[in-house]
């Protein structure tokens, strides 16, 4: 089943742009929905994009058009480019994997990674 592993956060300006990555196994890439989560300061984990291992995907109303979840199958990697973060998208992002149909409910997810944090200054 392997692990998942993030990295890549930080501070961040508003404008800017951050790359978070997620190593996985090929087995889990090729067979689980990657999802990406967020988890700000008192408030409740979110998804944020998923993709298949066909390569579908879907990203969150909330930062849909700035934020692309993506894949590197021959690195095992699932990544998270986010263009122009704002103040709220701030938190703790962490990379689960589900067997077969994404799901925005994190609690679907039985795999997690240990999460990196991005802060966003203006």
């Amino acid at each position: 089943q392997g692990q998942l592993m993030e990295s890549g956060g930080g501070s961040v300006q508003t404008g800017g742009s951050l790359r978070l990555s997620c190593v996985t196994s090929e087995y889990t890439e090729n067979t689980y929905c990657m999802g990406w989560f967020r988890q700000a300061p008192g408030k409740e984990r979110e998804g944020i994009a998923f993709i298949l291992p066909k390569g579908n995907t879907d990203h969150s109303a909330s930062v849909k058009g700035r934020f692309t979840i993506s894949r590197e199958k021959a690195k095992t990697m699932v990544f998270l480019q986010m263009n122009s973060p704002k103040s709220e998208d701030a938190g703790t992002y962490s990379c689960a994997a589900r067997r077969y149909a994404c799901m925005w409910q994190p609690n679907a997810y039985g795999l997690w990674g240990q999460g990196t944090q991005v802060t966003v200054s203006s």
